[in-house]
């Protein structure tokens, strides 16, 4: 096995140096790249296309493959270098994915954009290049957009309520297509047993998470966190005192909203309003 090349902050290859590690971890582990994708959940070519420096990943992809080779927090370290800014993945943040990745439910609250777990791919570009990113960040970000959508498609997803404010689905991208296909997308996601979609509609009356997106982890040792996120700012919030107000909150929202029936209708609705595809 070949010596590993040294980790500095200064290395002028810290993009190959990441996409070494992998390489030779996955070597170690004697796995195959099918045998990875199938463990971890994600398609194996991304995986191949990491090991030969073609992409970076996603942080979330980057998580699993640490706690899958125990290499604590070595490849998060690697993946920052390769990134070129460490501030991308905070350690609150950090914190949160791995706190997500186990959590045994999700409840959402969304004031004008989709959850990630519901975005498509389209939904998910455009709205991060509105927010100034472009580049190989913007294909960075929306790979790990993407890659948390498989969080509810594993063989025991948790169950996930989101809420979302009707500012959310009267919204629309510029790409009429784009947004029939995420309105679709919609309409498939909420036929799954393990979700559950809520419309908030205008003018019941002013609440107390009017301009905050929260989601809500219950985790297997039975605490609740939340994390709560404005335009400019996430927070982790693991106190239960904190934890509780913001609960008390979202259930406020959650009996203004819609039931589950209504809001299939709703979202079946604006389909059907939404102009179809033009024929070629």
């Amino acid at each position: 096995m070949p010596p590993r090349t040294a980790i500095t902050g200064r290395s002028q290859e810290p993009r190959r140096r990441f996409a070494e590690e992998l390489r030779l971890l996955r070597a170690e582990k004697g796995d195959s790249l099918r045998k990875l994708g199938d463990v971890l959940g994600w398609d194996a070519s991304l995986f191949g296309k990491m090991e030969s420096g073609k992409t970076l990943g996603s942080p979330e992809v980057v998580e699993a493959l640490a706690q899958y080779y125990g290499t604590g927090n070595l490849l998060l370290t690697l993946w920052e270098l390769a990134v070129g800014d460490p501030t991308q993945f905070k350690e609150q943040y950090r914190r949160y994915m791995a706190l997500e990745a186990e959590a045994m439910s999700l409840w959402h609250y969304a004031v004008g954009v989709l959850p990630g777990l519901l975005q498509t791919e389209e939904y998910a570009r455009e709205v991060l290049a509105a927010g100034g990113i472009k580049g190989a960040e913007l294909t960075q970000q929306v790979e790990a957009r993407i890659g948390r959508r498989d969080l509810l498609l594993g063989e025991d997803p948790p169950q996930f309520r989101t809420i979302l404010s009707e500012t959310v689905l009267r919204t629309p991208l510029r790409d009429e297509r784009a947004w029939r296909v995420q309105l679709q997308h919609l309409a498939e996601a909420v036929e799954q047993p393990t979700l559950t979609l809520q419309v908030l509609p205008h003018g019941p009356r002013l609440h107390s998470l009017a301009a905050t997106d929260v989601m809500f982890l219950r985790l297997p040792d039975g605490r609740t966190v939340a994390y709560i996120e404005s335009a400019v700012h996430g927070e982790l919030v693991e106190a239960s005192e904190a934890v509780e107000r913001l609960q008390r909150a979202y259930d406020a929202v959650r009996d203004l909203a819609l039931s589950p029936a209504e809001s299939r209708k709703v979202i079946g609705q604006m389909l059907e309003e939404a102009p179809c595809a033009p024929s070629t």
